[in-house]
């Protein structure tokens, strides 16, 4: 199919995203803003300056412009900011649900006040759903980094403060030298809550740290995987578990974790069976969209329409969703590729 064609097809399909960081979805006109109203920040407040600032360079400069956007998230009114941005965007796309990354801990230590950060999210949601027909829940993630401290707190402020939407309990930030086993207390108490457990894993290290998340941390979908192709046996056990892996080719690329498009590991994943989801991770800050990755991957392997349709039911059967809205969004799929 050519790309003009699977553009097409792919905006058509009713899609679903599971894993992407409220931070890093922010574009420009949303730090635009945020940079208007905190000029002591030092983010450009001009367009022009503000674009060049945004575009990627290399990882170092992603971390720059990750953390000065989150410098400016200061309270209610810039959380909604972030979250309203991101649905218009997804809207626009014909994403209907996302599994959206928030790092409380983070937000908290900037000296955000939890109520403020809450009622941001919840009126940011409530916004999204009715101004964009976007439907948002929330994953609560550990900063790996910061140690077993952050866990707790994390893990605190998510059951006693637990907002609407909030389906998953994450681990994220740096994997090399953050083991995995020492949040398991902090899933376990998740799990038993009723979060699902939904860590990054083998994003920056090998299997090993996949196999940790699973048997430490009861991971019921990873975060990135993409280091899973080294392990046969872990091969395996993912597509015989179903263990969906949240795939995110152009962050992978960008941050060098493997060298192209086309030497990404999701041939193999999906050659073995494996429940393959596509998400963007921090999609403007990587020149991405949701489908962009769609056609890249499309394009990449050569698929047809009937198996890009594959991986945006994947989402959808992965996604925390209830069953009757799972039943609707495959039906939107099936009637898309009944079209074409």
């Amino acid at each position: 199919m050519p790309s003009a064609s699977t553009r097409a097809f792919v905006r058509a399909l009713p899609k679903v995203e599971l894993h992407v960081h409220l931070v890093g979805s922010a574009d420009v006109d949303t730090v635009l803003a945020l940079a208007r109203r905190h000029p002591e920040a030092g983010v450009p407040t001009d367009r022009a300056e503000l674009e060049r600032f945004y575009a990627f360079r290399d990882f170092d400069h992603f971390l720059a412009v990750y953390w000065a956007v989150q410098s400016m998230i200061r309270g209610r009114d810039d959380v909604r900011a972030l979250v309203t941005g991101l649905a218009a965007r997804l809207a626009g796309q014909n994403v209907r649900y996302a599994e959206v990354t928030v790092t409380p801990y983070n937000h908290l230590l900037d000296g955000v006040p939890g109520d403020e950060l809450l009622t941001g999210l919840t009126e940011g949601r409530a916004e999204a759903l009715a101004d964009h027909g976007v439907e948002l829940a929330w994953c609560f993630d550990i900063p790996g980094e910061k140690g077993v401290v952050a866990g707790r707190e994390t893990l605190v402020f998510a059951l006693r403060d637990r907002p609407d939407g909030l389906v998953s309990f994450g681990l994220g930030g740096p994997e090399v030298g953050v083991g995995r086993a020492q949040f398991a207390p902090f899933f376990t108490a998740a799990r038993e809550a009723g979060l699902h457990s939904v860590p990054h894993a083998g994003e920056t290290t090998g299997p090993a740290t996949i196999w940790s998340a699973l048997h430490d941390l009861g991971a019921e979908r990873v975060g990135h995987g993409t280091s899973c192709t080294a392990d046969p046996r872990l091969l395996e056990h993912l597509a015989g578990h179903r263990v969906p892996l949240e795939v995110c080719p152009t962050s992978n690329v960008r941050t060098r974790q493997v060298r192209s498009l086309a030497e990404h590991p999701v041939r193999r994943m999906l050659d073995h069976g494996v429940v393959v989801t596509l998400n963007t991770d921090d999609p403007p800050m990587f020149g991405t969209t949701l489908e962009d990755e769609y056609v890249a991957v499309a394009d990449a392997l050569g698929l047809l329409p009937a198996e890009v349709a594959g991986l945006a039911r994947n989402a959808v059967e992965a996604s925390f969703l209830p069953g009757g809205r799972k039943a609707e969004l495959l039906a939107g799929i099936d009637a898309v590729v009944a079209g074409t």
